[in-house]
């Protein structure tokens, strides 16, 4: 298992991100807030988390759902997943949205998504005349739903 150092300060009054398990992918960010806050169906909030990072190059830190939350409640990620890149020194937020017709609340120091820490490729973009001078697949361009499903 890969890993890196990443410095953190935590602005909040809980705890640092710390893995649950020796298997655990991500880590679970808390809601740094000072009341309750309802999250009312098709709504979108940002919730601070208190957690500032210095990541190093070639990483990113992925903020992902909490599939509890997304199940139980309909709470997801307004952006699917969140990429804060390794040059961001703010605080992290998250966007959080209702899917559900109801409200839910989240209390302060809940759980309210979780962080993966990712290394990451960049790409050397080489421009060409037309969509020809791709190589051809069998897929092609086939697009949504081309496999059947």
């Amino acid at each position: 298992m890969e890993k890196c150092k990443v410095k953190i300060y935590n602005a909040s009054k809980y705890p640092l991100p710390e893995y649950q398990s020796s298997g655990a992918a991500g880590v679970d960010l808390y809601a740094d807030i000072d009341e309750p806050i309802e999250i009312l169906n098709q709504n979108i909030y940002t919730i601070p988390t208190g957690i500032y990072l210095e990541l190093p190059a070639g990483y990113e830190a992925q903020i992902r759902a909490r599939s509890g939350l997304a199940m139980k409640h309909g709470i997801a990620l307004v952006n699917g997943i969140g990429t804060i890149d390794s040059d961001y020194r703010g605080e992290i937020k998250v966007i959080l949205t209702n899917l559900k017709a109801f409200s839910h609340t989240i209390h302060p120091g809940d759980r309210i998504a979780q962080m993966v820490i990712k290394s990451y490729v960049t790409a050397d973009f080489v421009e060409v005349d037309s969509v020809e001078a791709l190589t051809d697949t069998e897929r092609s361009d086939g697009g949504f739903g081309h496999s059947g499903m």
